[in-house]
C-alpha cells in the first residue's frame, strides 16, 4: 500500500472535517521550537517513520517549552527506527487525555465477508497487540452503503460505551468510515483516539495506507510510487515504478531489496512470476548467495518492458552475477525474453561488465526457439575470451533443479570475483 506518515494522515483526516490535534511537521530541531511556539502550550514531539512501537523506541517524548520541544526534536532526529532514519518530526499540542480508545477499517478478505471491516476496543494505546481478542469489536461494512449509525451504535454497546455517549461515538465512527472510504484506504488505523476531559473525541494518532490500484484517482495525495516498500523508495524502486506506471502490458515489477553496494555475493534477480521467484531463491540461498533485487516479468510482457527490467537489474554496481530463473513451465511466449535478454547482455557486457556471471533459465512456450535465440543471438560473446565467457543458458531439464543452478551460478561467481580481485577492481 502506498503509505502516509501519522502527520500526512493527519492533514486528510482533517481536510475530511475529523477532529485532529493541533501541530505541524518540523525537520530541524530550529523549525520544532517555532511550532512549539505557534501552538504556545505544553507540547507532543513524535517521531516520523513508517514503524510501529514509535514510543517504546523513545522518539515521543512530551514537553513544556519551545526549547524542550527544541532539545527533544534534535534527539530524535538523530535515532533511526527498524532501520528508518527519523527525518522529520510532528510536533502538537499536548492532549488532555481521559479515555484511550482504539479503532481500525481494514479490508475482511474471508470468503463469507470480502467488505471493509471496522475493529474497535476500549482499550486503545501502545499495547494494543496484547489486547484479549474478547475486548475488540468487530462489525462488517456494506461496501456500497458505508458503516450503518445503527451498527456503529450497536458496536460501542457492545464495547462498552455508557448510553449517554453512543450518539457521538457512532457519529465519530460513521465519519471515519466515510472517510476511509472517500480515500480509498486499505488501511485506516486511529490508535489511539482519544476522549478529552471535556468529552471531546480527538485522533491522536493515525496510521494512513491507500490502496496502490486506487493512487490514479488520487492525484491530490502526491504519491510519487504506488507500491508496499519497506521504507524509503530507493532509485531502483522508481525505476521500476517509472517501468510499471508507463507500460501496462504485462507485469514488469522491480523493486530493491537491501542491496548493500560494498559486500560481495550479491546477485541481479530476475525471475519470471511468483512461482519462480521462490525456486531462485531457494537456489540463491542454498549456495548464500544474495538478490540485490526483486522482479518479474510474468504475464506475457513485450519485449520492451523486459528489455527496461533486465538492463536496471543489470546496471547496479558490483553485483557478481545475473539470473535470469525462469523455473516454472510458463505459457506466454519466451520469446519475448529471449530477444530482450539478447539485447541487454549485447549492451552491457563488452563495455560495462565484461566476464560478468549470466545464467539464463529458460523454459514454456516456444522454448526451444527462445534458446535457440539466446544461443545465436549471445555466441560471439561467449568465447573462451569474451565479454560473455560466463553466459550459461538452460531449457526445462532443470526446471526443477534448483540445487545446480545456484551451485553454477556461485562457482561462476567466484571466479568472477577472483578474477577482479586480481585486476584489481
Amino acid at each position: 500500500m502506498a503509505k502516509f506518515l501519522e502527520y500526512q494522515g493527519k492533514e486528510w483526516l482533517a481536510k475530511a472535517g475529523m477532529p485532529v490535534p493541533k501541530g505541524r511537521p518540523a525537520s530541524t530541531p530550529e523549525e520544532a521550537k517555532q511550532v512549539a511556539e505557534w501552538i504556545g502550550g505544553p507540547v507532543a514531539v513524535k517521531g516520523q517513520v513508517q514503524a510501529g512501537g514509535r514510543g517504546k523506541a523513545g522518539i515521543v517524548k512530551l514537553v513544556n517549552t519551545p526549547e524542550e520541544a527544541a532539545a527533544a526534536a534534535a534527539e530524535i532526529l538523530a535515532k533511526t527506527v527498524k532501520g528508518l532514519p527519523v527525518r522529520q518530526v510532528l510536533v502538537e499540542e499536548k492532549l488532555d487525555i481521559k479515555k484511550e480508545f482504539y479503532c481500525s477499517f481494514v479490508v475482511n478478505g474471508a470468503r463469507e465477508a470480502r467488505s471493509p471491516m471496522l475493529m474497535f476496543s476500549t482499550e486503545g494505546g501502545m499495547d494494543i497487540e496484547s489486547v484479549p481478542e474478547e475486548l475488540i469489536f468487530k462489525v462488517n461494512i456494506d461496501p456500497i452503503n458505508g458503516l450503518q449509525s445503527y451498527d456503529a451504535v450497536d458496536l460501542a454497546a457492545r464495547a462498552g460505551i455508557q448510553a449517554q455517549d453512543l450518539g457521538k461515538f457512532a457519529s465519530f465512527l460513521s465519519k471515519l468510515s466515510q472517510t476511509y472510504k472517500k480515500y480509498d484506504c486499505q488501511t485506516l488505523e486511529i490508535n489511539p483516539f482519544i476522549m478529552t476531559g471535556k468529552g471531546d473525541l480527538i485522533c491522536a494518532d493515525c496510521k494512513m495506507e491507500i490502496d496502490n490500484s486506487a493512487v490514479g484517482r488520487h492525484p491530490e495525495f502526491g504519491i510519487e510510487i504506488a507500491r508496499d516498500l519497506p521504507g524509503e523508495p530507493t532509485e531502483l524502486d522508481m525505476i521500476g515504478w517509472s517501468i510499471e506506471e508507463t507500460d501496462a502490458r504485462g507485469t514488469g515489477f522491480l523493486m530493491n531489496m537491501g542491496y548493500d553496494e560494498v559486500s560481495p555475493g550479491y546477485i541481479g534477480y530476475h525471475p519470471i512470476g511468483g512461482g519462480s521467484a521462490m525456486m531462485g531463491l531457494d537456489a540463491l540461498n542454498q549456495v548464500v548467495l544474495k538478490p540485490a533485487n526483486y522482479a518479474d516479468t510474468s504475464g506475457n510482457p513485450v519485449g520492451s518492458k523486459i528489455y527496461r527490467v533486465a538492463k536496471s537489474v543489470l546496471s547496479q554496481p558490483n553485483i557478481d552475477g545475473y539470473l535470469l530463473g525462469g523455473f516454472m513451465m510458463a505459457n506466454q511466449e519466451q520469446w519475448h525474453h529471449a530477444n530482450a535478454i539478447v539485447k541487454v547482455l549485447r549492451e552491457i557486457l563488452p563495455t560495462q561488465k565484461p566476464g560478468l556471471p549470466c545464467v539464463l533459465l529458460l523454459c514454456g512456450n516456444r522454448e526451444d526457439e527462445s534458446l535457440e535465440i539466446l544461443r545465436k543471438g549471445l555466441a560471439d560473446l561467449m568465447t573462451p575470451d569474451g565479454p560473455g565467457r560466463r553466459i550459461e543458458i538452460y531449457g526445462k531439464e532443470y526446471v526443477t533443479d534448483v540445487k545446480f543452478i545456484g551451485q553454477r551460478l556461485l562457482a561462476l561467481s567466484k571466479e568472477y570475483r577472483a578474477e577482479k580481485e586480481a585486476q584489481g577492481k
